[in-house]
């Protein structure tokens, strides 16, 4: 199992999220940082663990409210031997030029609807997935979530309601994505509390996970992420 750690960027800082409602989040507390500087978190999880990949969420550009290009241009550069996943919204093809090698972009479902489908194409599937949804109500173009043929290899099942709920992942759905696409790579996110849940997800045949709160809380420690590299 591997643990992929969450940047949620939000006005220059990083925040905790919580059930998908982003006009609320603030600004991280956690005892791996002393403060919610991007940098200074990075820096908490990487003491934790030598994690190799990171998820980054630019919320701002995510709802079209400004962007951190600036800052996430500083970030991957300061750490050119981690990949990063960076969800910042709707992003065209044509944006990916510049695109430093150790960056990957997310594309959301909830960014894309049916008359914007064709850029996904355009990517060569050289991108991951996000599969939105608010709990039950997918988000983005119904077609996204019913053509395989548009998706690639690694796809994440986002449960925005269940972020940072403490109320575990929603198993039912990745139990059924595993089921009907054996072929892909699901990746889980929303709700993971602590081992037992990775345990679970691994059973289901899930082989990552995005994680920041039972991070940032010690739910999940540095004994159990050196466990579960060996499971």
């Amino acid at each position: 199992m591997k643990i992929i750690p969450v940047i949620d960027l939000k006005n220059g800082l990083v925040v905790h999220a919580r059930h998908g409602l982003r006009e609320h989040y603030q600004p991280i507390q956690s005892p791996l940082c002393q403060s919610a500087d991007m940098f200074a978190v990075m820096e908490g999880f990487l003491k934790l663990a030598e994690f190799d990949t990171f998820y980054i969420a630019d919320l701002n550009a995510i709802t079209q409210q400004g962007d951190h290009e600036s800052l996430l241009k500083k970030v991957l550069a300061a750490f050119p031997d981690i990949q990063f996943w960076l969800d910042k919204g709707y992003q065209a093809y044509e944006s990916q030029a510049r695109t430093p090698v150790n960056c990957l972009p997310v594309l959301g479902s909830e960014c894309y609807q049916d008359d914007t489908l064709n850029q996904l194409s355009l990517f060569n599937k050289r991108f991951i997935l996000s599969l939105d949804y608010s709990l039950s109500d997918a988000l983005g173009a119904p077609a996204l979530f019913t053509t395989p043929a548009l998706w690639p290899d690694n796809l994440i099942i986002m449960t925005l309601a269940q972020v940072g709920s403490q109320q575990g992942p929603d198993f039912a759905k990745l139990r059924q994505f595993c089921k009907d696409y054996p072929n892909k790579n699901f990746i889980a996110a929303g709700g993971v509390r602590h081992v037992e849940d990775l345990i679970h997800l691994q059973q289901l045949g899930i082989k990552q996970a995005l994680i920041a709160s039972s991070l940032h809380s010690g739910a999940i420690s540095q004994r159990d992420i050196e466990t579960l590299k060996n499971r």
